[in-house]
């Protein structure tokens, strides 16, 4: 489903048209609900990698662009030898390295220090190549009606009941639709969670085939 197609479903739901629902204000509630979306799921089509090499004696890290929320961070030295950082708080680094720059090695740890950059510690003694796995959320639909993207082609359902919510208290339709909406949106969303932290996280070869116990009928009765 692309985004034109989103907008159609959207106004046919609620039995408005476009003197009602512009599409400046269904830009508003697509882009709501695709916040909304983000936030609440972690999805693995937005899974991304970043990966730069850190200056001697800088412990400040830019995060990459579009990021929502790390997932882990990794180091390889000179060698190829990887390893994975430790997440703390600043208020821990302050006290690990209460002079920054101070102390001076392989880093152990890092800290989201604010919205576009992680500190670490110890400062690097060498150049580290660093790497940073985490999630993104993609470009909105709004910008074109020929827009799509994994969750508009994979949970179009969740897409567009959350959008409905949105739609319904701009119109400050009845309670009970938005309930409706609500209900409809969360059985969604938990279906598509199960499918994206479940199902696409299992292997069957380890974790063996998914099996829905049955009651045996006693052969003696």
């Amino acid at each position: 489903m692309n985004y034109g197609e989103l907008k159609t479903s959207i106004r046919s739901y609620a039995e408005v048209d476009s003197n009602v629902l512009s599409d400046s204000i269904l830009n508003t509630i697509v882009q709501n609900t695709e916040n909304r979306i983000f936030r609440e799921l972690n999805i693995d089509a937005f899974r991304q990698y970043a990966t730069s090499n850190m200056a001697i004696g800088q412990r400040y890290i830019s995060v990459p662009t579009g990021l929502r929320n790390i997932r882990y961070v990794q180091v390889r030295d000179g060698s190829g030898n990887q390893t994975f950082l430790e997440q703390k708080d600043t208020s821990f680094m302050a006290e690990y390295d209460p002079t920054p720059g101070s102390t001076y090695g392989l880093p152990k740890y890092y800290a989201n220090w604010d919205q576009d950059t992680c500190v670490v510690a110890p400062t690097p003694d060498a150049t580290y190549s660093i790497t940073i796995a985490y999630y993104a959320q993609p470009a909105t639909l709004t910008s074109s009606d020929s827009n799509s993207n994994y969750i508009s082609n994979n949970a179009q359902d969740m897409l567009l009941y959350g959008s409905l919510i949105e739609t319904y208290k701009f119109l400050k339709g009845p309670s009970d639709m938005i309930q409706v909406f609500e209900q409809s949106y969360q059985a969604a969303k938990e279906s598509f969670g199960v499918e994206q932290t479940g199902r696409r996280r299992r292997d069957e070869y380890v974790d063996g085939v998914v099996r829905v116990p049955l009651q045996s009928v006693d052969p003696s009765k």
